[in-house]
C-alpha cells in the first residue's frame, strides 16, 4: 500500500470526523458507495480526480488541503504550543500581538 494514499485517507477521515460526519454522508455527499470511502479511508484506494473535488468539496476544505498531512490539534493543545513558543520568543509574542490588534 501506497504510504500516500494511506496517509490521504487518514487525512480524510480525520477531517471527515471533524465535521461531523458518518462515512455513509460523505459517501452520500460524493455520490459513490459507503465501501469506497472505507476503502478510501484505508488507503486501499484512492479517489479518482473527480471524487477527489467532490470529497473536498462535501468537507467544506480547498483540494490542497487534503494533503496536509499534519494532524489536527484540539484548541487546547494549539494554546498550549502557541503559549509556550512565545514564552521563549519575544519577536514572537510582539508578532502575535500586532495581529491580535489587527483582528480584535
Amino acid at each position: 500500500m501506497s504510504n500516500i494514499k494511506f496517509l490521504l485517507g487518514q487525512r480524510i477521515r480525520e477531517l471527515r470526523r471533524s465535521k461531523g460526519l458518518t462515512q455513509e454522508k460523505l459517501a452520500e455527499l460524493v455520490g459513490i458507495g459507503t465501501a469506497n470511502i472505507s476503502y478510501i479511508e484505508t488507503g486501499k484506494f484512492a479517489p479518482s480526480i473527480e471524487n477527489f473535488e467532490k470529497i473536498a468539496n462535501a468537507l467544506g476544505v480547498q483540494p490542497v488541503e487534503l494533503y496536509m498531512f499534519e494532524p489536527l490539534k484540539s484548541p487546547n493543545e494549539l494554546k498550549a504550543e502557541l503559549f509556550e513558543a512565545i514564552e521563549n520568543n519575544e519577536k514572537l509574542l510582539r508578532l502575535v500581538y500586532k495581529f491580535y490588534l489587527s483582528v480584535k
